[in-house]
């Protein structure tokens, strides 16, 4: 885990006295750049508007953390895991080991979650809310366990990539990017790829794909890396990891020919021009492929985009309401720069704007708050219509790649 258990989980349970960042009197004088570390442990840089955006946000995080101590003295603890209540959000049951009890208690708990988990309180609220629990109570408890000891010494291709990949996730973390986090996060991904081989490890964007080689390297290893921050034990994270790609997200977001990625892209797209119809037009217009960023937001669900502490309050409704969560997101961060967008003459100047105001988001309120209050409503059964309708023209598309790659390496022989 990152750096001790007992020291991770002491910072934790101190979120409530976190000192407020104080910038030199220098610093707030002249506006400069500033660098200190979040809760995660991650390097932060912005100027000292962002730093006061922190402060504001820290106290919110206090604020929201008492608000549930309040509610489990009230309502007992672990009132959100009881028994037996539909999802008011689908009107479908909870994919949860222990449901809630009541209508009441499952109105309050969509607006707590869509205000904030605290963080100490995220590892047992994602784990059970999400089904992760549940998934691992169908095996044997020596599973995870057997399984990496099971596979250790084993060199596959997706170890192999891993491997290779390793030192790229989240360089310079203070624990990710140790010897020590590298084995951790290698055993969680190693013990994935062996248990759906269908996903194995999906890193790079395959090669039909180059013209968008700028997205780099994107992937299973960041969603990893940030689940071992947030849960209690490395085991829990794989089990996250389990039940975000068997349950939460669409099928084959991560096979090899990421055909479900397609999927989401088209579904994004046509969104895009419903939701924000004068930005899909400008963007056509300059013919801008709104793929060449979401692509990275959708594999990576915001967590090379979004700072932190963001990037897991989407988590947080993701877990609980779904993968239409990622496209509130998507569509709000394009929605909250509506007039630059409308702007630009450039493809260029698009991906800047798109790109700082990510980088930038250290509020996730003023996120969340355009993506479920100015998006319209969209249910789960609407997205899944729009997956199905999708469908037929990417696997007709990939496949058509795949016969025009292999005729290539046919006319090289």
């Amino acid at each position: 885990m990152y750096g001790t258990q007992s020291k991770r989980d002491l910072a934790l349970e101190l979120q409530a006295q976190i000192p407020f960042l104080r910038p030199s009197i220098h610093a707030r004088r002249a506006n400069i750049t500033v660098k200190f570390q979040d809760l995660y442990g991650f390097t932060v840089e912005g100027n000292v508007d962002d730093v006061n955006v922190l402060n504001e946000v820290r106290e919110k995080v206090r604020e929201q953390g008492r608000v549930w101590w309040a509610l489990e003295a009230s309502k007992g603890a672990n009132w959100y895991l009881q028994p037996q209540i539909a999802s008011i959000s689908e009107g479908i049951a909870l994919k949860s080991s222990l449901k809630l009890s009541s209508l009441a208690n499952a109105i309050t708990l969509k607006k707590l979650i869509r205000k904030g988990i605290p963080p100490v309180l995220r590892p047992k609220v994602w784990f059970s809310l999400s089904g992760a629990a549940k998934k691992k109570s169908t095996v044997p408890e020596s599973y995870y366990n057997d399984l990496t000891k099971a596979v250790e010494g084993k060199v596959t291709p997706a170890t192999k990539q891993i491997d290779h990949d390793l030192p790229r996730t989240f360089p310079g973390h203070p624990w990710l990017d140790t010897p020590d986090g590298h084995a951790t996060l290698r055993r969680v991904l190693v013990g994935y790829s062996f248990r759906d081989s269908d996903v194995g490890y999906c890193q790079f964007v395959p090669s039909y794909c180059q013209s968008y080689c700028w997205l780099n390297h994107i992937g299973l290893n960041y969603v990893a890396a940030l689940l071992l921050l947030v849960m209690k034990t490395e085991e829990d994270a794989f089990w996250m990891l389990a039940v975000l790609l068997e349950n939460v997200l669409v099928n084959d977001c991560y096979t090899n020919n990421l055909s479900g990625c397609h999927v989401e892209q088209r579904v994004f797209k046509d969104l895009l021009v419903k939701q924000c119809p004068r930005i899909a037009s400008h963007l056509e217009a300059l013919d801008f492929d709104v793929s060449l960023v979401a692509t990275e937001w959708f594999l990576c669900l915001f967590s090379k985009s979004l700072p932190s502490e963001t990037t897991l309050r989407v988590w947080d409704v993701l877990f609980y309401e779904g993968a239409k969560v990622l496209f509130h997101v998507a569509l709000a961060i394009f929605k909250m720069r509506e007039d630059e967008l409308l702007v630009t003459h450039h493809v260029g100047d698009v991906i800047n704007i798109l790109q700082r105001t990510t980088h930038h988001l250290f509020d996730p309120d003023e996120l969340l708050t355009v993506a479920f209050d100015k998006i319209g409503s969209m249910t789960t059964n609407t997205i899944s219509k729009q997956r199905k309708k999708q469908e037929p023209a990417v696997m007709a598309e990939l496949d058509q790649r795949l016969r025009r790659l292999n005729s290539l390496k046919m006319d090289d022989k």
